[in-house]
């Protein structure tokens, strides 16, 4: 009963960290790129919501301008990376290093601020699940509706073409460092939206916040994508699968702390459960790869007519 009454709550807060994988995938899946940088981004854009709702800024404008923020971290980022020729792993390391300073001004010097959700209109509260699932569903289909309508534009299907292929695409006349750049900037904004929402959904933000997050997004990508490739391999299928897998790993989550583990081994459980989605096709893969038959044309040195 335990688990049934907290399931809305996963759920919820499933959604909102799906959609933050989203904003990992793009970096991650299509660029090809490992942005370290999200675990700031996703706290920046929950400072800036945080702030600006307590200066009496509209709930929504609260929302993009933290949108913009996030863009303009991975923007930094993406600047580190081609600007500068810094390895792209350690130009997210650097602006996530950056951003916790950044942080720490916006929030005033303060470690925590508290959102009141009874003196402000909110979109999503823990208090009220229901429909705190309807208003994070509603932005999540939203945010799968403007990314699948952009990648099918022409800089949306040159920025594809860059984490495929960036030779192949240099050699196009494709602007290889303003796709890389651009779409660590996309990928951020919507890091810092997933984390605005979650502000509002806790009534807080604090600045550890993202610790760890880049973990929960990846366990949220596979498991999603080991489940949405079988179905129907596209790019809309793939983001639905990704949020559906922040949601079943916060089910899972949510689970295990009913079980009685300790909050302190939380963040082992997320490494766990990333290693054992990365680890078990491989280990699938070599252990069917040595079941196999050997070819006829190995057994027979190649004629088949032997």
């Amino acid at each position: 009963m335990s688990f049934l009454f907290a399931l809305p709550g996963a759920v919820a807060e499933g959604l909102i960290w799906g959609l933050m994988a989203i904003g990992v995938y793009i970096s991650y899946k299509i660029l090809d790129i490992a942005d370290l940088s999200v675990d700031g981004a996703i706290c920046t854009g929950g400072c800036v919501c945080a702030m600006l709702i307590a200066a009496g800024v509209p709930v929504w404008a609260s929302v993009l301008i933290a949108f913009v923020a996030g863009a303009l971290a991975g923007t930094l980022t993406g600047l580190l990376h081609t600007a500068l020729g810094i390895p792209a792993i350690l130009a997210g390391i650097l602006t996530q290093l950056m951003l916790y300073t950044v942080n720490l001004l916006i929030l005033g010097g303060k470690s925590l601020v508290a959102i009141d959700h009874r003196a402000n209109t909110l979109l999503l509260h823990m208090s009220d699940n229901p429909t705190a699932i309807v208003s994070a569903g509603l932005i999540v289909a939203a945010t799968i509706v403007v990314l699948w309508l952009f990648f099918y534009t022409e800089v949306g299907l040159t920025l594809k073409s860059t984490g495929d292929n960036p030779d192949m695409s240099r050699a196009q006349g494709v602007n290889v460092k303003f796709n890389k750049v651009l779409g660590l900037a996309i990928s951020n904004g919507i890091v810092a939206l997933a984390g605005a929402l979650y502000a509002q959904y806790k009534g807080s933000v604090s600045l550890q916040d993202g610790r760890g997050a880049i973990v929960i997004a990846l366990a949220a990508i596979y498991i999603g994508l080991s489940v949405s490739l079988k179905i129907k391999p596209n790019f809309v299928v793939s983001l639905i699968g990704v949020v559906c897998g922040g949601v079943v790993y916060y089910i899972i989550y949510n689970f295990v702390i009913l079980l009685g583990l300790k909050t302190d081994y939380l963040k082992m459980l997320s490494a766990v459960i990333v290693a054992l989605f990365l680890g078990v096709p491989y280990l699938k893969g070599v252990l069917f790869q040595k079941q196999k038959p050997l070819p006829i044309q190995a057994v027979t040195g190649g004629n088949k007519d032997a």
